[in-house]
């Protein structure tokens, strides 16, 4: 059988009739693709549609079969046989809708079953993964129901009836939004959010003569040319130096300011003293009223640098001085809050510069324990 040359020939019959590839598919009731598809070869009209085809065409059903037309007609008991054919593909298809219909309705009735239970049950009601948890159950139930009425045949009569489909538009939108306000509300907040941190630009400063405006030494200190106070959530930055001097060897220096939605500092000052000068910061930063650090976001005890002094906070992060023993002082702050940094510190200051274990992301152990320790 030549699917290509019986297409072709239904294509030839229809330009002898004058018609166009809807008007062939609004008389026999199928999809103006499925007339194309059958044109085209790539598919053949179903058996039940057969004698219909032939019968419009004025042609027998072996001519269709073959692609081409024949001098003698069909006989009838032929006829017959591709007749009772396509009444029982018909009955097989008849089958089949009922199959599917007992499903859609079993369908239907336990989503609204599924979202009863959820509403009358739940105990976390006013949580975001419960309202989208109905909602989604909601969604599910909208879509059995369209199946539903589709293989019933009901909604090719509601979508012919403009003012009831109208009405079945509003009622379905109206329960969505009712369903999903506050989902909806919490969505467009992340979205904001999210376009927040988007738009959120990374500043970095390495113009150590303006060192003083970084700093937190009198209750703020002023980020370069913007009238913002930089509070640095109220950390003690003291371990710092209170200013630079001529007689300091800065070896190196960066601040970086970045507020996505939470503002977040990372800073870090490397000073190599003469030997006078360093025992006199030594003797400063021991006297220094350290608070304990080790657990704070992973840090185990300092082994890297010898810990001169420390200012660790469980929510906001740290501030401390670190030495080589050898007239190098490292000054360095992380601060934060919410328990991680959004800013990929690890590209803006050197790994041994942090305190040991450091992590400050949502894969540390210190997150999840304290995000576990909120939810309680």
């Amino acid at each position: 059988m030549d699917q290509k040359k019986i297409g072709q020939f239904i294509k030839e019959l229809r330009k002898e009739k004058g018609i166009t590839q809807e008007q062939l598919a609004e008389k026999l009731k199928v999809s103006g693709r499925t007339v194309s598809r059958w044109e085209t070869g790539s598919n053949m009209p179903d058996i039940s549609l057969l004698v219909e085809i032939a019968d419009f065409f004025d042609v027998d059903v072996r001519e269709l079969i073959e692609g081409e037309r024949k001098s003698e007609m069909m006989n009838e008991e032929l006829k017959e046989i591709a007749t009772k054919m396509a009444d029982y593909a018909d009955a097989e298809k008849g089958k089949l809708l009922k199959r599917i219909q007992i499903i859609s309705f079993v369908g239907v009735i336990i989503s609204i079953l599924s979202i009863g239970w959820q509403s009358f049950v739940s105990s976390s009601k006013d949580t975001y993964e419960f309202r989208l948890s109905m909602l989604i159950s909601f969604i599910i139930l909208v879509i059995m129901a369209v199946i539903t009425l589709y293989v019933t045949g009901l909604l090719e009569k509601i979508v012919k009836n403009k003012r009831l489909l109208l009405g079945v538009k509003i009622v379905t939108i109206a329960s969505l939004i009712i369903a999903a306000w506050r989902v909806i509300i919490i969505t467009i907040f992340a979205g904001i959010l999210i376009w927040m941190v988007n738009d959120a630009e990374i500043e970095v400063y390495e113009d150590v003569s303006k060192y003083n405006e970084y700093m937190n030494f009198s209750n703020g200190a002023y980020e370069p040319g913007v009238d913002t106070i930089w509070t640095k959530c109220g950390m003690d930055e003291t371990i710092w130096p209170a200013e630079i001097t001529d007689s300091m060897d800065v070896a190196d220096f960066k601040m970086v300011y970045y507020n996505p939605w939470d503002e977040q500092y990372l800073g870090y000052l490397v000073v190599d003293y003469s030997s006078e000068d360093y025992a006199r910061e030594v003797e400063r930063l021991k006297d220094y009223n350290s608070t304990e650090y080790i657990g704070y976001y992973d840090v185990k005890e300092e082994k890297t640098y010898d810990l001169l002094a420390v200012n660790a906070d469980s929510y906001n992060g740290f501030v401390y001085a670190l030495t080589d023993g050898k007239g190098r002082i490292i000054y360095a702050e992380q601060i934060f809050c919410n328990y991680f940094m959004d800013l990929e510190y690890n590209e803006y200051i050197p790994q041994e510069y942090l305190l040991d274990g450091f992590n400050a992301t949502t894969e540390s152990n210190y997150y999840k324990q304290e995000h576990s320790t909120d939810s309680l």
